[in-house]
């Protein structure tokens, strides 16, 4: 599978990496267009056989998926530019634009003659970088066979799941927006720990390795996290006693308040 992706800025830069670090595509097979070079370039230091180009053009009419990792306001004048060059009966087009809709997509690849290509709404996470992404696929006039063979691909950049489009909005604000929120509880667990006299460094360590635990357990006994918690609160314990304290500060509010605010547009 040839691999085309419009756009080197932090999410199409990240997918390149994460592709050319799997095995499922070749890293001669990956193109990555961008208007200007030392995004390009520094992809080249690091994966030299991967293609690269300043011509969108190029770069899409040698694929079989095209990808769209650029800005929103930029997807229409780019489309304009590369669907005179696509063969809609053998190369698909994703998107990686957040709040672009299937429907949106399918009006920009019109070309008036009634045929749209395979598409696909595809919202990783900036971790796919370092093949840890979580990432939602909602496809539209695709096979099943193809969305099982994409499905692969960002499954071994961490871990995909198809999903209705539908439940896109609430997805994104789960994984992609929440990769934030965990990196936010992230700071602010080393700030407490600084404040109780740890060094930043090590309470950087500290709770990495403690969120690492946690997932793992969730992982390896399939379990609600309320019983991994109830495992540590102990009666009249420490833990209960912090949790309670987060609670009444508005722990959980805030995060169900964070994730629904993350889905408005």
């Amino acid at each position: 599978m040839k691999v085309a992706i419009i756009g080197a800025g932090n999410m199409g830069g990240a997918l390149a990496r994460g592709l050319a670090k799997g095995s499922r595509i070749a890293t001669d097979e990956i193109f990555v267009a961008n208007p200007s070079t030392p995004k390009l370039e520094a992809l080249k230091r690091e994966f030299p056989d991967i293609n690269t180009t300043t011509e969108n053009g190029v770069a899409a009419a040698a694929a079989d998926i095209v990808v769209l990792a650029v800005k929103p306001w930029k997807v229409e004048a780019v489309l304009n530019e590369i669907k005179p060059q696509l063969d809609y009966t053998r190369q698909a087009v994703a998107s990686m634009v957040g709040g672009l809709t299937i429907a949106q997509l399918g009006a920009y690849l019109d070309k008036g003659d009634g045929q749209l290509p395979a598409t696909y709404i595809i919202i990783p996470n900036t971790a796919i970088a370092t093949l840890s992404s979580m990432t939602f696929i909602a496809s539209a006039r695709s096979s099943s066979e193809a969305d099982d063979s994409l499905l692969e691909v960002f499954n071994e950049l961490g871990e995909a799941m198809l999903i209705e489009e539908s439940a896109m909005a609430a997805a994104t604000s789960l994984a992609s927006c929440g990769i934030a929120y965990a990196l936010r509880y992230v700071r602010a667990a080393m700030e407490g720990g600084v404040e109780l006299g740890i060094r930043a460094d090590e309470a950087k360590r500290i709770v990495m390795q403690t969120l690492r635990g946690a997932v793992d357990l969730l992982e390896a006994n399939n379990s609600h996290p309320e019983a991994e918690i109830d495992r540590v609160t102990t009666p009249g314990g420490l833990t209960i006693k912090g949790l309670n304290a987060m609670e009444a500060a508005g722990f959980t509010h805030s995060v169900i308040e964070g994730l629904r605010a993350s889905t408005k547009r």
